[in-house]
């Protein structure tokens, strides 16, 4: 899975450099704030990413317990449908590593996540009224082979972005999310300021996190940088760390975002 999803990475980039030039591209990755630009209609993008994140059993007792998460890769499949509206394939490849007192105890891999949804844009920014879009992705969890679960689930938030300067970004997003049909749902929040450096360089900071109903609340913190190769090419790199004892101790990832166009 690792080999071909490389291979289609590979294969894919040098694409980019003779295609007919856009507006620099928008991801959605590194930070977990989800953008409120859809995808140019008739162009594909994709969005492929490398995480290995760490947590430690947050019971002082059990601490011996460390569990270790690969993600190799993530990729973020998005295709613009039309100018305002996009189609959306969420797919990754994780391995999970149990350890105790540094030993490794238990080791699962396969297919981690797949989701299906798209991102409608309702209002364009205007003032102090920001641009908005509605993104919603049904879970095949029944599907995954890695954490697998008998029960599909959904997920949904809206996407807020306001422009500060040309300089400056805001973007924050705001949802629901079920793990699995008739459960509590988790609810969820980013925000994260965003910087331009330049013409090619870009940084965020970003608190983003989860509450659900009669659970400690999940609390992080992040930052990354991204840089644009040219219009249809960015790379990324981004880390992260737990503010809260339910959130994961800390992860690092690193990705490459890019978009070709399929038709007039």
């Amino acid at each position: 899975m690792l080999k071909y999803s490389l291979l289609f990475v590979l294969f894919l980039c040098p694409a980019v450099y003779c295609l007919a030039q856009a507006d620099k591209i928008d991801a959605d990755r590194p930070d977990q704030t989800e953008s409120a630009a859809t995808t140019p209609k008739k162009w594909f993008q994709f969005e492929a990413g490398f995480l290995r994140q760490s947590d430690k059993n947050p019971d002082a007792n059990q601490q011996r317990f460390k569990d270790i998460y690969f993600e190799h890769p993530s990729i973020l499949s998005k295709y613009g449908l039309t100018k305002h509206i996009d189609l959306r394939l969420i797919t990754a490849y994780g391995t999970s590593r149990g350890k105790e007192n540094n030993k490794i105890i238990d080791r699962q891999n396969g297919l981690s996540d797949i989701q299906l949804g798209g991102r409608i844009n309702f209002l364009q920014e205007k003032g102090l009224r920001p641009k908005m879009s509605m993104l919603a992705h049904y879970d095949f969890a029944r599907l995954r082979s890695l954490n697998k679960d008998s029960v599909n689930g959904a997920n949904f938030c809206f996407s807020m972005q306001h422009t500060i300067s040309k300089i400056i970004s805001l973007g924050y997003n705001v949802g629901m999310e079920w793990e699995r049909f008739g459960a509590a749902p988790a609810y969820t929040y980013t925000f994260s300021p965003g910087f331009s450096i330049g013409e090619k360089w870009y940084a965020y900071i970003e608190a983003f996190g989860a509450f659900r109903k009669n659970e400690s609340a999940e609390n992080s913190i992040d930052g990354g940088l991204a840089y644009c190769i040219n219009n249809n090419l960015r790379l990324d790199i981004s880390s992260g760390v737990g503010i809260s004892e339910a959130a994961p101790d800390w992860y690092m990832a690193a990705g490459i975002s890019f978009r070709f166009k399929t038709g007039k």
